[in-house]
């Protein structure tokens, strides 16, 4: 495939919002951010963020691009009915507007969504005890995991309403048999919570195999780990975005155009 190379006349940057514009690079950083730690299921998995402004628009990612080939201008804009509203040649996955589109409908203090199914999230959607307390990375998600039962693909439009249901006030929902859904308040907080979570999920499947006894901490140390990095003052998803930003440019700035 052979990615268009936007002229300055044609480029979303021209015609949108500078606070879209904004939205559409770090969405763009969070995909080939994504592609760099292995967070890819080929084509099949989908990160978006909801568009600042009232008309409840959100971004995603053309469907059969590879996350490491998606840039800002190649984002496709969608209403919570499924349409396209900005012109584009690209397409979306049917599945990602289901899910996506049933998360916006219900919380308006989303701004961003990743559905992923990176191995380590798959092995835990399969397992009775979902995401257990075992480490620090986990305790941070101390009372923020909702759970789903599998309905198939997520193609039928029915399975919205459970979805969204189904996450409640919680900021993480794991597919049970499928894979995770991460939230964030902002786009580099879905991305940090994301990478903690999917740390906590390797360490945990490792730990399953040890064989060996586990210990498990005092509620009371989990609830306050987890209150700190959701707190105002956390630095998560706040300071090491910056520098996650840094080592795009650094490695391909791309991603901007």
């Amino acid at each position: 495939m052979n990615l268009p190379t936007p002229s300055v006349e044609s480029a979303p940057s021209a015609i949108v919002s500078p606070e879209e514009w904004q939205v559409r690079v770090d969405l763009a950083a969070f995909y080939r951010l994504a592609a760099q730690y292995e967070w890819t299921d080929l084509i099949y998995s989908h990160i978006s963020a909801r568009v600042p402004g009232p008309d409840n628009h959100f971004l995603l990612n053309p469907f059969g691009w590879m996350f490491d080939e998606v840039t800002a201008s190649s984002l496709v804009k969608i209403d919570l009915d499924g349409n396209i509203v900005a012109p584009t040649e690209n397409h979306i996955h049917p599945a990602a507007f289901v899910i996506h589109s049933a998360i916006y409908e219900v919380r308006p203090d989303i701004q961003c969504i990743f559905h992923a199914h990176t191995r380590a999230g798959m092995a835990i959607s399969t397992m009775e005890c979902g995401l257990l307390p075992l480490t620090q990375h986990a305790m941070i998600f101390h009372d923020q995991v909702a759970y789903h039962a599998s309905e198939g693909f997520a193609l039928d439009m029915n399975e919205r309403k459970t979805l969204g249901s189904d996450l409640g006030q919680k900021s993480v929902m794991i597919l049970r048999n499928h894979g995770t859904l991460m939230t964030g308040h902002t786009i580099p907080q879905a991305f940090s919570m994301m990478w903690h979570l999917e740390r906590a999920m390797q360490v945990q499947v490792d730990a399953l195999a040890s064989q060996r006894p586990l210990t498990n901490p005092p509620e009371a140390v989990a609830e306050g780990i987890a209150q700190m990095a959701y707190g105002d003052k956390s630095p998560l998803g706040r300071l090491e975005w910056p520098a996650l930003i840094r080592h795009l440019e650094r490695t391909d700035p791309s991603y901007r155009t």
